[in-house]
């Protein structure tokens, strides 16, 4: 690596740290919205008249003068109405030591589909846990929501790499430790199964202020971060900048082809490892080797280019490439597919049809698709996998599928960007389902 792509990789990697993207997930009436609006009042993250316009709210959900810090994201008439999020609402805020973007997901199982939209470019997930809705038992059982175990689940299968579980509602149950303890010993157990393995707990109460920016005086049996410290800590690295060169084409660039100086450059996002004057690439899907010559963009050329940024590239060859095509590593190449085997999230309300034809959005590439398959339906409960013949909405599934045209793609859980896809209804144009590209059994 030169000190050009070095010191670039550096900024880069840097620059990645200082912004962290999480979102907030639970069951219905968790207190996510709550807790979202809890971090920006007690982070003076709040502007005067937004506070102004929530203390004159019509559809408070609070006593008195008590300021309803949900209003803050449930910016819809319908959420205010009703007293549940609808929709993602993101919102921005900072500290001294870090930047932050949070999204605010929908905690009904019916919008879980709006869960799966934040999450998907999250870093970190906050999963809420409301004490007063966990079953005890008398005999030491702990019953987690299936809600927890959908997003939790959810979180695992899209690789976000922090999961902080806030135990909240701590007010609720008298600040008792030993209550916590047990959620968090079934909660641990239940991660354990699925596979997740950076879990932070922490004990709060958003609507008091416990532990959310402060340590809260009744909860001094815990002497571990407040909530915004431990987002403040969480080490944010993209792994895509040690992977292969990926560059979904976006769009092909021209001049005039009449004119003597013809210009012919390939637009888009570079999606995973580094790239350099003079480097070989493989186009897909057709195979042909090609050289960079050079690396535009708006402030002029680069000798390099790393994940993240936006650049037009100038290839030596001239070649037959358009919006959907791969530009990618010729060590180490993407794997070309005509039959993907997946793990999709169902967010539609109408079933999947195996007659029926889809469209499959992959990158910059929309494709001909039909689903052949269900190989297996995951229960969220016990984690099993069962035998399916349907999946309906918020269905988990492992599929397979045959697409008009092969894809360009890598395993999901090596780069996120290559190996996540959407289907599309072709009629209505509606997202039906996201999925992940799963290599180890696909069908070559």
């Amino acid at each position: 690596m030169n000190a050009q792509v070095s010191q670039q990789f550096l900024q880069t990697a840097e620059q990645e740290r200082g912004l962290l993207r999480f979102i907030t997930a639970g069951s219905v009436d968790d207190g996510k919205s709550t807790l979202i609006g809890r971090l920006l009042f007690d982070s003076k993250g709040i502007f005067a008249d937004q506070l102004d316009a929530m203390s004159r709210a019509k559809n408070k959900r609070t006593v008195g003068d008590t300021i309803d810090l949900s209003l803050l994201t449930d910016g819809l008439e319908a959420e205010r109405e009703q007293g549940i999020t609808i929709d993602v609402a993101y919102r921005y805020f900072a500290t001294p030591k870090r930047k932050f973007i949070i999204a605010d997901t929908p905690g009904h199982e019916q919008y879980t589909r709006n869960m799966v939209t934040g999450a998907s470019t999250a870093d970190a997930v906050i999963i809420l846990i409301d004490v007063s809705k966990v079953k005890l038992g008398d005999d030491g059982s702990v019953e987690l929501l299936t809600q927890t175990k959908r997003h939790s689940t959810i979180a695992h299968l899209l690789q976000i790499e922090h999961v902080i579980v806030a135990v909240n509602k701590m007010d609720l149950v008298d600040y008792d430790q030993t209550v916590y303890d047990r959620i968090v010993r079934a909660y641990s157990e239940f991660a354990q199964q699925l596979g997740l393995k950076d879990i932070r707990p922490i004990p709060l109460s958003a609507l008091a202020g416990d532990n959310v920016v402060t340590l809260g005086e009744n909860l001094s049996w815990y002497q571990g971060p407040t909530l915004i410290e431990l987002l403040e800590s969480l080490s944010v690295y993209d792994e895509a900048h040690d992977e292969p060169f990926r560059f979904p084409v976006q769009l092909v660039a021209r001049h005039n082809g009449h004119e003597a100086n013809d210009f012919r450059g390939y637009m888009g996002r570079i999606e995973a490892g580094k790239v350099s004057q003079g480097d070989k690439l493989v186009v897909q899907p057709g195979g042909h080797s090609a050289t960079v010559k050079d690396i535009l963009t708006l402030d002029g050329s680069l000798p390099s280019a790393v994940a993240g940024q936006s650049v037009t590239l100038l290839l030596d060859e001239h070649l037959d490439i358009s919006r959907g095509d791969m530009l990618a590593s010729s060590e180490r190449a993407p794997t070309l597919l005509k039959t993907v085997t997946a793990d999709v999230c169902w967010l539609s309300e109408e079933p999947l049809d195996l007659r029926r034809k889809y469209w499959l959005k992959h990158t910059t590439k929309q494709v001909a698709a039909r689903v052949t398959r269900i190989d297996t339906l995951l229960d969220i409960n016990t984690q099993q996998r069962r035998p399916a013949d349907g999946l309906k909405l918020n269905d988990i599934a492992r599929v397979s599928i045959n697409v008009q045209q092969p894809l360009a793609a890598d395993a999901y859980d090596i780069i996120r960007a290559t190996g996540a896809f959407i289907l599309i209804d072709e009629v209505t144009h509606q997202t039906v389902a996201a999925g992940m590209i799963r290599l180890g059994d696909a069908p070559q």
